[in-house]
């Protein structure tokens, strides 16, 4: 039995019936009815009705080397008839974990030399917050266990990765977070800069913040700083360059251990295979997960620094974590593949050298100017556009949200898929973008975004 025998009704209906979608309101689903992507090749996804859309969103952030590739259904079909599954506790494991734990310590930064798996990036941020706490313990220093945050940012949707994030719609749903989880303001500069404060100053405020909330817990409390090298699923909010500075210095002055979450900018994005060497951090954890296999295999791998590891292996005794597909042989193998793809064709190289260079010029030259674009800002394959009233005093149109939302939809019918967060454009595409790809992804959002205006200005 296939999909090709049902209508695009048919399925719509059985949808409707029986599939609870994530982060979706159910009574306007079933009202619209859901699009149905049936296949998908290089960068393009194309719907049950045969429209081509161009992916703006590389899937969900994860499908860096694009849809269609052959070599990673080998090499999941392979493995499966060798070694389809076998776990990795009771002291044993599988090949390809153990080969793509070697691998990933290789392209890391230099003090991850460890990997904890799982499936995905919001089962990687539990285990990083276990993880550290564990670590404080280890070192006789239990009460150091509170870990600061930031509003408007995204580590998972478990009870841990709401809890660490700092959405208030998901902190309003959960009616009890885990507790010892602060939030503090984020480097989002656009909104939050005061009048004349320039980005530098502003970036030292902001990693201030993260200083106050560490002296008003008192240092002895504080395991770690948890941050997205760039917040993705918040708005793609890019820190000035004072700022990561700072907050490394602010960690190690009062020896708070940092936490990165590069489960969207890890393997390629921002034009090194961690954001981590792009910016110049020196972490302690760095979660991972999405482009790990392109998003062709569910998998997440928590990279360990050498100080925590350290002391696991000294101290001893269990760390009582883990997951039935921890080290999942068949996704261990599509990542060793997929790794090999991205290393082989130059993808990194070529978003640090040439697409992401090109990027930033056109959505500046191109887009920067429209009449509802308040600011364009990029880095590497990762971008972001906010939506605007007025172009000097920065108001935004009524009904947060609905603005950025015109936009998509005026997208998405013209071929061109982005996400919408509050009022702001995000665009996360695939690595194999090309200069003739972005534009012809910067003629549909502007055309996007001339109807859209057409449309608000009403």
């Amino acid at each position: 039995m296939t999909y090709q025998n049902y209508s695009l009704k048919q399925l719509q209906e059985i949808d409707a019936a029986h599939h609870l979608h994530p982060f979706t309101d159910h009574k306007d689903l079933r009202d619209a009815g859901s699009r149905m992507i049936t296949r998908a090749e290089g960068p393009f996804v194309y719907d049950s009705e045969g429209k081509e859309i161009l992916d703006g969103m590389a899937g969900l952030w994860c499908v860096n080397v694009g849809y269609g590739r052959n070599e990673l259904a080998e090499a999941a079909y392979a493995q499966m008839k060798e070694l389809p599954y076998y776990n990795s506790f009771f002291k044993c494991t599988t090949p390809t974990p153990t080969l793509l734990a070697k691998k990933l310590a290789e392209i890391a930064p230099a003090n991850m030399n460890q990997v904890f798996y799982g499936s995905s990036g919001s089962e990687a941020n539990d285990t990083a917050l276990r993880l550290v706490r564990h670590y404080w313990a280890l070192e006789g220093k239990p009460q150091k266990n509170r870990i600061i945050s930031r509003n408007w940012a995204y580590h998972g949707s478990t009870i841990t990765g709401t809890s660490l994030g700092g959405m208030s719609a998901m902190h309003g749903q959960l009616n009890g977070a885990v507790p010892n989880i602060v939030h503090v303001m984020p480097p989002y500069a656009y909104e939050l800069a005061r009048p004349g404060e320039n980005d530098h100053d502003f970036g030292l405020r902001a990693a201030k913040a993260v200083e106050d909330a560490i002296l008003e817990a008192g240092a002895d409390n504080v395991a770690a700083f948890i941050g997205e090298p760039v917040m993705g699923a918040g708005g793609v909010k890019i820190a000035p360059e004072s700022y990561w500075p700072e907050i490394q210095r602010i960690c190690r002055k009062y020896d708070v251990l940092l936490m990165l979450d590069e489960v969207i900018t890890g393997y390629g994005r921002t034009g090194e295979w961690f954001a981590a060497q792009t910016l110049g951090i020196e972490a302690d954890t760095i979660t991972t997960a999405k482009a790990l296999t392109s998003g062709y295999q569910p998998l997440s791998a928590l990279l360990v620094g050498d100080r925590i590891a350290s002391t696991l292996v000294e101290r001893g005794g269990e760390f009582y974590h883990g997951y039935t597909y921890s080290g999942h042989p068949v996704a261990c193998a599509v990542a060793l593949a997929n790794l090999d793809i991205i290393e082989k064709e130059g993808l990194v190289e070529r978003v640090r050298e040439e697409t992401g260079p090109y990027l930033a010029n056109a959505l500046t030259e191109r887009l920067a100017g429209h009449g509802i674009v308040g600011e364009v800002r990029s880095i590497g394959l990762m971008a972001a556009i906010e939506i605007v009233k007025d172009k000097g005093t920065r108001e935004r149109f009524e009904n947060v949200g609905f603005a950025a939302a015109t936009v998509r939809d005026h997208a998405m019918a013209n071929g061109m898929m982005m996400r919408a967060v509050n009022d702001t454009m995000i665009l996360s595409p695939p690595l194999i973008w090309t200069k003739e790809t972005i534009d012809m992804a910067c003629e549909r959002i502007g055309k996007a975004l001339d109807l859209a205006e057409r449309d608000l200005r009403k």
